[in-house]
């Protein structure tokens, strides 16, 4: 008897919710009291509708699916598809999940409220599908500096169509994409980025990073190869001064490129390397310099992209020497005077010679100071000096001061001093003069 009794229920309710449809179906209404969100859900995951409403007169809740077949009849879910779950129930509010979410439950859910006439809201569901794995691919693996390269980034099967953005290291660079849409209303993008390497681009990483609401960080990258023609640099071991005659000199040619130099060899500009020198492996030595040495020694270095070069201007000076002692002066006046120079030290003359350094292409060679020059000027200026002295010997010996003693001729006879004076008439015509000397 009760399992007749449940059936009838199920019928009467299941005719019950056709007619509801019916009516729903003709009579409409979208009413502001009713309330729904749309929901974005990634393929194979769960999403959640949710029908509310803010002032309820104990009306029946209801959820349609896209066909507008009954999900939950209140808290009764009358479809068979299993994945529909029940979250929550009251008065006010109907919460259903849908689990394992595919494409086809994408479209528009109705939330209905049965009312005179019917009253509804609408919920979209979106499915979304990442993209696969992208696809880098370059149209050559090795690059020559100064080329262009062209790489390509695609991005597969997403829903919607997914963007593509690039970086080189940490520059963001433009590329071009296309979008194609497949048979099963799927996307796949491809990018396209073109642009010139230079050699600071060996080894940089090339990204390309793929944006798309369903995941996060999603990328592939590569690194580039780029050759380049060496760089080459002179370098010299020794001597660690200038370098100067009877020296040995040891220059180093240090190349960089790729792929690495095999080629390094040594000439000298405009002439022949000298006689003795000896070249071992990227490095030249000289023994003995003289001024015949003298010249622009060059390095070259080559690899499968191309040729370099570097200079070294050598100039030779002279060999260290002392500068000779000035000897010292005497000369006599009628007192003699004797003038003696203060003894010669080292030479303290500025020295005109450049500080140590490499010579390179571009640079003027110094002159070497002839040091038999500095000896005579310095001769000069002592005999300069001598002369001085000896013209103002002369000079105070002809301006001589004198005086008088006005002693009398017989002063030493005379009785008294009234008859010296008698006898000393004529004043100063009689009387010897004495003079003293100054110089």
């Amino acid at each position: 008897m009760g399992l007749i009794a449940n059936a009838n229920a199920a019928l009467f309710l299941f005719s019950f919710l056709l007619s509801l449809d019916t009516g729903a179906a003709q009579y409409p209404v979208q009413s502001q009291n009713l309330v729904t969100d749309n929901v974005a859900v990634v393929e194979g995951e769960v999403a959640v509708i949710s029908c509310r409403v803010k002032n309820n007169d104990d009306s029946v809740i209801q959820l349609l699916n896209p066909n507008r077949q009954t999900i939950y009849f209140r808290d009764v879910r009358p479809l068979k598809d299993a994945r529909f779950q029940l979250v929550n129930f009251s008065d006010n509010e109907l919460r259903v999940s849908l689990s394992n979410v595919t494409l086809s439950d994408e479209g528009r859910y109705v939330c209905q409220l049965y009312t005179d006439p019917p009253q509804e809201a609408y919920a979209d569901i979106t499915v979304l599908i990442p993209p696969g794995n992208p696809i880098i691919e370059s149209r050559e693996g090795q690059v020559i500096e100064g080329n262009e390269t062209e790489m390509t980034c695609t991005a597969m099967g997403s829903k919607p169509a997914a963007t593509i953005r690039w970086m080189k290291g940490d520059k963001e660079l433009q590329g071009k994409s296309k979008v194609e849409e497949t048979y099963d209303a799927m996307f796949t993008v491809t990018s396209q980025l073109t642009f010139t390497v230079t050699k600071e681009d060996d080894g940089v990483p090339v990204v390309c990073i793929v944006d798309h609401p369903a995941v996060k960080d999603v990328q592939a990258q590569t690194y580039l190869v780029v050759h380049y023609k060496p760089e080459v640099k002179i370098i010299v071991e020794f001597p660690d001064g200038l370098p100067r005659e009877g020296q040995n000199m040891e220059l180093s040619c240090q190349a960089k490129g790729k792929p690495h130099p095999q080629q390094i060899s040594w000439v000298k500009v405009d002439d022949d390397l000298p006689s003795h020198a000896l070249i071992t492996g990227p490095d030249l030595y000289i023994e003995n310099l003289n001024k015949t040495y003298n010249g622009t020694y060059r390095c070259f270095a080559a690899n499968s992209v191309g040729e370099s070069y570097d200079d070294y201007i050598l100039y030779v000076y002279d060999a260290p020497t002392t500068t000779p002692i000035p000897t010292t002066a005497t000369t006599t006046t009628p007192t003699t005077t004797t003038i003696s120079l203060p003894e010669a030290t080292a030479d303290t003359t500025p020295s005109t010679e450049p500080a140590a350094h490499d010579s390179r292409a571009g640079e003027g060679a110094p002159r070497a100071v002839d040091h038999a020059v500095i000896g005579g000027v310095v001769a000069v200026v002592v005999f300069a000096m001598l002369c001085l002295l000896i013209i103002l010997g002369r000079y105070f010996a002809r301006h001589k001061g004198t005086y008088f003693t006005h002693e009398a001729k017989g002063a030493d006879d005379a009785a008294d001093a009234d008859t010296a004076i008698i006898n000393a008439e004529g004043g100063h015509n009689n009387s010897d003069e004495k003079k003293e000397y100054y110089i």
